[in-house]
Order: C-alpha cells, then sequence, then structure tokens
C-alpha cells in the first residue's frame, strides 16, 4: 500500500490524462460493436462535447491549485473525518482511503442531488442533460459554471473528509472509469447488472437518470457507488427499451447546432424538465 500511496502522490498529470484518454478510448471502442443508439452524425457529436474540454482547462488548473493547498493542509494539520477521534485507530492507509473513498461518494450524491433541486445549478447541468444521445463523449460535457461549482465543491468535500492528495488521485482513477462507461452507448448483460448495479453505477443505471422526462431524471444520481440511491429512496428501474435521452424543454438548435447556444443555456429562463403522464 506504501508503494501505491507513494505512485499515486507523485502521480504525473500526463498519467491522470492517459487515464482518460484509454476510458474513452476503449469504450468508444466497443461503442462501435455494440451501441444502443443510430443515425446520428457520432464524429459531429464527439466535437461538440470535446469543446467542454477547452473550457474546463482554465478552471481545473485555477481550482487544481486550490486543491493542492487543502490536501496539504489536511496532512499538516490532521483535519477532517479521517483524524476523528473514533477514526483514531485506523493505522490501515487501505481503511483510510476506503473511507474517503466512500464519504467522498456520498458527498458527490448530494451534490448532484442539489444540482437538480436548485434552479441556477439546474441550468448548469441540464446542458450535460440536453445531450440526445448519451456516449463517452457525454462525459465531458459538462459547462464551465457547473466545472466551476463542481471543482468549489470538491474543496469543501476534501476539507471536511481530510483527505489526502494520493487518496484523491485513487478516488478519481477510479472516478473517470466509472464515470465514461456509465455515460457510454451500450448497456452490460442485465444478468451482469444485477450482480454489479447493487454496489456500483452501471451504464444500465445511469442511462435511467438521462431520460428525458420526470420522474427518471430526478433518480440514479449515484457517482461511483449505487448504494446511496437504494437507501435513500432514489433507486429506479425502467424499461432500457423506453429511454429517450435529452431534456424535453430544451429543442434542437439549442443542444445539436452549436456550441455557444449551449454556453448561454445557465443564464436563460428556468425550464425545468417534464413530467410523465
Amino acid at each position: 500500500m506504501l508503494s501505491i500511496k507513494e505512485y499515486f502522490t507523485n502521480m504525473p498529470d500526463f498519467h491522470r490524462l492517459l487515464i482518460l484518454v484509454f476510458s474513452l478510448s476503449a469504450f468508444w471502442y466497443i461503442e462501435k460493436f455494440k451501441f444502443i443508439t443510430v443515425n446520428y452524425k457520432k464524429w459531429k457529436h464527439i466535437s461538440i462535447n470535446s469543446l467542454f474540454s477547452l473550457t474546463a482547462i482554465p478552471v481545473q488548473v485555477a481550482l487544481g491549485l486550490v486543491i493542492l493547498k487543502i490536501t496539504d493542509f489536511n496532512l499538516k494539520m490532521n483535519s477532517g473525518l479521517v483524524h476523528f477521534k473514533i477514526f483514531e485507530n485506523i493505522h490501515s492507509l487501505f481503511f483510510q482511503c476506503l473511507l474517503v473513498f466512500i464519504v467522498l461518494d456520498f458527498l458527490e450524491y448530494i451534490y448532484h442531488l442539489a444540482m437538480h433541486k436548485y434552479k441556477r445549478l439546474w441550468m448548469m447541468h441540464a446542458v450535460h442533460h440536453s445531450d440526445k444521445v448519451v456516449n463517452v463523449s457525454t462525459t465531458l460535457r459538462e459547462h464551465p459554471l457547473e466545472t466551476l461549482t463542481r471543482l468549489a465543491f470538491l474543496v469543501l468535500f476534501l476539507y471536511l473528509t481530510g483527505a489526502e492528495y494520493w487518496m484523491l488521485m485513487v478516488r478519481q482513477a477510479i472516478q473517470v472509469i466509472s464515470n465514461v462507461l456509465s455515460h457510454a452507448n451500450f448497456r452490460i448483460p442485465e444478468r451482469i447488472n444485477k450482480i454489479v448495479g447493487i454496489v456500483f453505477i452501471t451504464p444500465n443505471i445511469h442511462h435511467i437518470h438521462h431520460h428525458h422526462e420526470l420522474p427518471y431524471t430526478n433518480k440514479n444520481y449515484g457517482d461511483v457507488l449505487s448504494i446511496w440511491d437504494r437507501i435513500f429512496g432514489t433507486f429506479s428501474k425502467f424499461d432500457k427499451n423506453k429511454i429517450i435521452f435529452g431534456v424535453d424543454t430544451f429543442n434542437e438548435i439549442e443542444v445539436d447546432t452549436k456550441f455557444k447556444h449551449l454556453l448561454k443555456i445557465p443564464f436563460e429562463k428556468y425550464r425545468p424538465t417534464v413530467k410523465t403522464k
């Protein structure tokens, strides 16, 4: 475990990028042979979503410096949840990391819930949900304002948990792979999904969250783990053949034609999803 801690503490940015690129490439390749959406311009679709990577870079760099400061503070001051007396006898690095992973995942669940419940936050997050074809590139489709909001919350979460930098890097490595998989344009066999989905978010589970109507848009909020949805009653099943991606209140021009239209969405009049009749 010490060698793992050392690696993730000094993990090069290139390796982090490699994990993302590998995940996107691997699941993109599977999408070529096992897809659920047909007759769409795949390269045009990914080109629009990929532009969000460019808008995310300056935000990630700025907040990344803050994250480094917070994790360094946690290390020096022994602050946060993992240093509470109740956990003081947990000396195993593995269990410390596991505790941080689980708590951060729960806090991500709360964050995601808030993005749907508060009007202005929803209008940021709606850019992600407005994608009418969910595939690996949808993972990149995040408005820069939401990127800023998400990372600002992450700074708070790191302070509360007392996570060290290497713990965050372990979580993010797993999180990236999980998020890309959950948005992939294929579904895993149902017999496997029934087992894996008890604990983890799968494409079968997350696709329901991207259905264009309520109540399903407000279900299955989990990030890596599905257990929070099951515990707090936000887990839902839905006929996979009836899932329609997108948000009904956004038209084709806004979500499919130009990147600039997507950037304007958070500043428009609040438009909630539509309830299923």
